[in-house]
């Protein structure tokens, strides 16, 4: 018996013992590492449990002809006109359409211009004793720039949010003739929590574009802007840091490299300003770019946040195109004296004329370095860090026919806007998960690997769409070995609908969360509401292709991203 107790008792000593160590050691395992370090360890060892379960297969590689003509093809990627809402109607057979940024050409507070071309057209106006009235449509500045500058589509009248777009419409080659410099005025500004205004005033002694851009370079203030491509704000935020990097010479290496410095710190470039801002509500980002105007009508941005302005003012300009008549011309003068005439009290109440007193100390620059600047963001926007992306797209039944045909067409002439230096591998699914292509860079051998597995592919099936998310995590994390500093992305085509999988929103969502990949999603006739949840995990923008702009769409988001 005696000898028994004895082993019974060291039994339960090395028990104790192993548990007590066992205990410490799982106590300590993350003394030292940041809490972002550990929801990585955590998600990276999470992929590696669920990809044993999910078991993708891997394809046999396809090659396909890939053919770029030096042919410009903006023109054939753009929507039909008619995409782009009339939100006045002409009412004379006689009359000049023109074509305005949304945020006077909408309803509301928005329905600035939209409620002066009704007023114009029910005032008894007449050119040549001819009734005449005007007709209003509502686009972004950049795309209406697209349209005039390929000659696809052209409007009497244009008025962007400021001048940039006009002058950068001269460095495309299309002189326009200024009606008016300024119809309402407006500002642009960086809006900053009221906690990071007070220590940038703490730090610098005054809140300008200098203090933000050094404040984000030395990485003390996380901010965003939108697409200098298409959003005025956006291009006027490019251009004032690159001015303010090198005031001689927004094109040097000097504004480059500064620019450089600051975009390493900026964790995405937003498609659209509801993304942007949806990111700011959440506690991503501790400023953002905005509009006076919008500015001045939400009180729960007003509330929270201080408006600073900065480089070009927004004053609305309006200009007549090349391929107005007289007529047309004529008309767009009487137009602009109406609104000298009628809109100034109106346009205050909707937010517009406040802060006249900003004046810009931003230099003016010829519309060839506007063109060049555009470039320049898309070369650099990156920092040198290469974007390592996977491409997960919905092969299920659901998707058969039109849907499918759409996300082949759109992935493939979107090629070309996908940066060379990049690494991108493609993923579909369906009940269950295929590797059509491992991760490379993107050069021409996996341009054509690329298209071949595009081409290739064929609807049958359910739609595991989380499972395909977290199996492109995984190739990601892998190829992040050899390319450390890379910027993670994966973009998901599909209808929206998930039935099928291992894996269900709740893990992929700590997964992600734990892993900080942005998931931007791209709906074929799809219940986007489903794929705009899976883009808010980590800030990603969400896009509806059920449109005939689907190509223009991802070109947007290439260049903003790729």
């Amino acid at each position: 018996m005696g000898k028994k107790r004895v082993v019974v008792g060291l039994v339960v000593g090395l028990v104790v013992i192993s548990a007590i160590v066992f205990g410490v050691l799982a106590i300590t395992r993350n003394v030292g590492k940041t809490k972002r370090t550990v929801d990585t360890e955590t998600a990276t060892q999470q992929v590696a449990d669920l990809i044993k379960e999910i078991d993708p297969d891997t394809a046999e590689l396809v090659q396909s002809s890939v053919e770029y003509t030096e042919k410009d093809t903006t023109a054939d990627e753009l929507p039909d006109l008619d995409t782009n809402k009339v939100v006045t109607e002409a009412t004379t057979d006689t009359y000049a359409e023109i074509w305005s940024s949304p945020e006077k050409a909408g309803q509301g507070t928005d329905g600035w211009l939209r409620e002066m071309a009704e007023g114009f057209n029910a005032s008894g106006q007449q050119v040549d004793g001819k009734p005449v009235s005007v007709q209003v449509r509502s686009m972004s500045s950049g795309l209406g720039v697209d349209y005039i500058s390929t000659g696809k589509a052209a409007p009497a009248g244009y008025t962007p949010s400021n001048m940039l777009f006009v002058n950068l419409l001269a460095g495309k080659g299309v002189k326009t003739d200024v009606i008016r410099e300024r119809l309402v005025g407006n500002v642009a500004g960086i809006l900053l929590t009221k906690e990071h205004y007070d220590a940038l005033m703490d730090k610098y002694g005054t809140v300008d574009l200098k203090a933000v851009t050094e404040a984000v370079g030395a990485g003390d203030l996380t901010m965003g802007y939108t697409n200098p491509f298409t959003s005025s704000t956006g291009f006027n935020f490019l251009v004032s840091t690159l001015l303010r990097y090198d005031a001689s010479n927004p094109l040097s290496s000097k504004a480059t490299e500064g620019f450089r410095q600051f975009q390493a710190n900026v964790p995405f470039v937003a498609l659209t300003t509801v993304q942007m801002r949806d990111a700011a509500e959440r506690g991503s980002l501790d400023g953002f770019v905005t509009e006076l105007q919008l500015y001045n009508n939400d009180p729960t941005l007003s509330s929270n946040y201080t408006f600073v302005p900065f480089g070009y003012r927004h004053d609305n300009p309006l200009v007549a195109c090349p391929t107005a008549s007289t007529t047309e011309h004529k008309i767009l003068e009487l137009f602009a004296q109406y609104c000298d005439d009628n809109g100034t009290e109106l346009a205050t109440k909707y937010g517009f004329n406040s802060k006249d007193d900003y004046v810009s100390e931003v230099p003016e620059v010829t519309g060839d370095v506007l063109v060049s600047a555009q470039e320049l963001y898309k070369k650099n926007k990156d920092t040198g860090r290469p974007v390592i992306a996977v491409f997960v797209a919905d092969v299920s039944g659901s998707m058969g026919g039109a849907p499918l045909a759409e996300l082949q067409s759109s992935l493939i002439n979107s090629m070309r806007y996908i940066n060379t230096e990049n690494h991108v591998g493609l993923v579909s699914y369906s009940d269950f998960v295929t590797i059509n292509l491992p991760i490379k860079k993107f050069d021409l051998k996996q341009q054509a690997y690329f298209k071949g597995a595009v081409e290739n592919m064929r609807a049958a099936g359910g739609t595991a769409t989380y499972d395909a998310i977290i199996v492109a995590a995984d190739l990601i994390g892998k190829a992040a070995a050899d390319t450390p500093d890379a910027k993670p992305m994966i973009f998901v085509l599909s209808d929206g609908e998930t039935n099928q999988g291992v894996v269900d929103f709740g893990t992929m969502e700590r997964v992600l969360g734990g892993l900080r990949i942005p998931v931007y999603t791209i709906g074929y006739n799809a219940n986007i509401s489903a794929l705009q949840k899976i883009s808010s995990i980590n800030e990603a923008a969400s896009i509806d292709a059920s449109t005939d702009d689907v190509t223009y769409q991802l070109r947007n988001l290439f260049n903003a991203n790729m």
